[in-house]
């Protein structure tokens, strides 16, 4: 099951990786539907609504700077992180002001990088240390991994999520021992132990069992009796 996890995981990444400029970077929401969105620490307006902050930001980015640039929009809980490369410090301080006047968005990390676009090659890397990063959160048994949003450029790996501080600090490790990753940048949200167990779901209820009386041939339920 992990295998054909990370397999689904992969394809996905490598599309989003490979689809252009300007691709809101959708990590992981589409193969697994409604099982990802219940598992998110994130309610589910919130992921919704960062779906649309994506689709979006990306519309606008694409008017102002039309196709001189490579440029990644990932959105978790309205805080918009921009990653990719322009060609000059205009451009980058232009589509930073173009996401920021998106309904709902709440801050804007500007992590551009003033260069030539990327190469395929370059970016089919950065695909594989996502995936191998997210592999090792989930082989990790002391981690959440779905709290975590991960994000490649370059061989720098952006943290995001809702997480607590031990969690950040063990994820940060985790991260770090991957192969390919050059730098690590986290942008997480840490919240409390007691706001972790809020955010937890509460288990479902058992059933409560009840048996049939098993009925004798004439009819009479059958009773029995343990010795005293």
């Amino acid at each position: 099951m992990k295998k054909l996890l990370l397999t689904a995981l992969t394809a996905s990444l490598v599309t989003t990786g490979l689809s252009g400029c300007f691709t809101p970077l959708l990590v992981g929401g589409a193969f697994v539907g409604g099982v990802m969105m219940s598992t998110d620490r994130r309610t589910t307006g919130t992921q919704i609504e960062d779906e649309g902050i994506e689709l979006r930001a990306s519309s606008r980015v694409r008017e102002v700077l039309v196709e001189r640039a490579h440029v990644n929009i990932t959105s978790y809980n309205r805080q918009v992180l921009l990653t990719g490369e322009v060609p000059t410090e205009q451009d980058k301080a232009a589509a930073e002001q173009a996401v920021a006047k998106v309904e709902n968005v709440k801050s804007v990390t500007n992590e551009l990088a003033v260069l030539g676009n990327s190469t395929l090659t370059a970016r089919s890397s950065d695909t594989l240390v996502t995936s191998r990063v997210k592999a090792a959160l989930v082989d990790d048994k002391a981690l959440y991994a779905n709290a975590f949003k991960i994000v490649t450029e370059r061989g720098i790996v952006y943290m995001m999520g809702r997480v607590t501080q031990r969690e950040a600090d063990l994820a940060t490790a985790v991260v770090r021992g991957q192969s390919g990753v050059q730098k690590v940048v986290r942008l997480l949200e840490i919240i409390s132990d007691e706001e972790l167990k809020r955010l937890q779901p509460t288990p479902a209820p058992q059933a409560e069992t009840i048996s049939s009386p098993v009925m004798t041939g004439s009819g009479k339920p059958l009773t029995t009796s343990s010795p005293k």
